[in-house]
């Protein structure tokens, strides 16, 4: 049966370290505290002159590079974002001109925390039908840029960090589903009730006359708004829901999982799922305290990672899921 597998993966973050002493001088916080609350020890922050699509960029190379292909080979692109390096035209589209592969379809996905998730699924379909056979799939992140850096916006400024991962995923066909490298399932999920619990609201057409003004910016609608316990009670509930479709579409449980790479947004939201399915620490891998929240990023950079741990092997089996701003959801198990 026709499939897709992941074939490789690929990462970057930009140089520049802000530890979480960084940013007790910017605004009335501690390392003892942002570590307590998150377990975040650090994050990677642009420089001024950099973009979203310049993260992307260079995570597609070393992902494009890790597969042995050439970029002319990519039959689609896939980028999910929520800082996008305009308004319009799409990120994707930045990525396709720096990437040099004009003509083939390029997506933007703005599911937040979940895009990943999301895209892959999008691009899973697209093999599926056989419609395209090679897609690179990137989850990129510019925050830094787009955060209040003061006492204010203490509570979201410490959670986020910049930085790009990204797959190729291709056509495989699936002879043995226990043994080859395949996608069994992703999982989608989203509930807009809680549209304005996690949010930036301008600019945008549901404001004044114009999609920014002066009351806007006064009123700092520009930077992000957080409820921050009603994001961690869905975030506990609604990813073990999603897992657990997942295992129950394709009569799986939690031994056979080799490997869980969660959506990097607390770590305290990833031990508590880990403690409801009791997964032992070792099959939980997180990058959170060297990157913090990377959103769209965080699951690609953590398969990365783990290949370059050497946590992550051919034919493992792995369980991902995320929770995020919409709200969104979601969840994928895959055989790398």
């Amino acid at each position: 049966m026709l499939r897709s597998k992941i074939v490789s993966t690929g990462m970057y973050v930009p140089p520049q370290i802000i530890k979480n002493d960084d940013l007790a001088k910017m605004m009335d916080t501690s390392d003892e505290w942002i570590r307590q609350r998150t377990g975040i020890e650090q994050r990677h922050w642009a420089a001024d002159d950099t973009s979203t699509s310049d993260l992307a960029y260079e995570a597609a190379l070393v992902a494009l590079k890790n597969a042995n292909m050439d970029k002319s080979e990519i039959d689609m692109l896939i980028v999910a974002t929520l800082s996008p390096d305009h308004e319009f035209p799409g990120t994707a589209c930045f990525l396709q001109k720096k990437l040099g592969v004009p003509g083939i379809p390029a997506l933007d996905v703005r599911q937040q925390c979940t895009g990943f998730i999301y895209a892959m699924s999008i691009a899973d379909q697209f093999i599926r039908t056989g419609m395209y056979q090679k897609i690179l799939v990137v989850g990129a992140e510019l925050q830094s840029k787009g955060l209040e850096k003061n006492d204010q916006g203490r509570d979201v400024a410490v959670l986020f960090g910049d930085g790009a991962g990204a797959v190729v995923m291709c056509a495989t066909e699936v002879k043995d589903v226990k043994t080859d490298s395949h996608v069994l399932s992703t999982h989608l999920y989203a509930d807009g009730t809680f549209a304005e619990e996690l949010w930036v609201a301008a600019p945008g057409s549901g404001n004044s006359s114009d999609r920014i003004g002066t009351k806007e910016i006064e009123d700092k609608l520009h930077f992000p708004q957080m409820n921050g316990k009603t994001v961690f009670l869905n975030a506990v509930k609604r990813m073990p829901e999603a897992l657990q479709a997942a295992f129950k579409q394709n009569e799986l449980s939690i031994e056979d999982i080799d490997l869980f790479i969660f959506h990097q947004a607390n770590l305290r939201i990833n031990d508590m799922i880990a403690k409801q399915f009791n997964i032992p620490e070792h099959k939980v891998f997180n990058t959170i305290q060297k990157f913090a929240n990377t959103t769209a990023a965080t699951i690609p950079i953590g398969l990365d990672e783990a290949v370059r741990a050497g946590k992550l092997k051919k034919g493992m089996l792995v369980a991902s899921a995320a929770f995020g701003s919409g709200f969104t959801w979601g969840s994928a198990v895959y055989r790398f």
